[in-house]
């Protein structure tokens, strides 16, 4: 596949947002060359377009897998598994939000729902630590339900919502 000058840049500018956001380069170099594939690419020919090893593009496909945002598809007359993403933006930030959930937040939800358990009635330092999980532990669980309310909207009410931007903020102290 070739690569224009246009597309090597957002694909680099894609690969540091990846960085940036906890995720390996390689993962979101190839996720931004098959997001902007006109059509399913084999690995061999990933390799080829970013110039990158073998062994990483296969970790980073594994890794795009896990987060259902890219597909395995087959080509009639070709033995090879192809390569495409998912194209919905909308679709892109829900699954990496519901993938991100699943790592990060929930294992936090139960480390802190085990420390809150563990954590002394006592006096002083004790009592303290205390407040301060059951705070942080309190903190999660409703950002975590507001999530799940959030994730069951229609699509249509999300972007109405995304538009309506600073607006909401106005709207919620009248």
């Amino acid at each position: 596949m070739l690569v224009t000058p246009v597309m090597e840049r957002f694909i680099l500018h894609w690969g540091e947002m990846g960085t940036r956001w906890g995720v390996n380069r390689s993962v979101a170099q190839i996720h931004a060359l098959l997001y902007l594939s006109p059509r399913p690419l084999p690995a061999d020919e990933i390799v080829e377009a970013l110039s990158i090893a073998r062994s990483n593009v296969s970790n980073s496909l594994k890794e795009l897998l896990a987060y259902q945002l890219v597909e395995v598809t087959h080509v009639l007359g070709d033995r090879r598994d192809f390569f495409k993403a998912e194209t919905d933006p909308w679709e892109i930030m829900l699954r990496i939000a519901e993938e991100r959930k699943r790592r990060e937040i929930d294992p936090a939800l139960t480390m802190l729902r085990d420390c809150v358990a563990q954590a002394g009635e006592g006096r002083g330092d004790e009592a303290f630590v205390r407040e301060r999980l059951e705070a942080m532990l309190a903190f999660l669980d409703e950002l975590d339900g507001w999530y799940a309310q959030v994730r069951r909207l229609p699509r249509s009410t999300l972007a109405a919502i995304v538009k309506l931007g600073g607006r909401i903020a106005g709207l919620v102290r009248r």
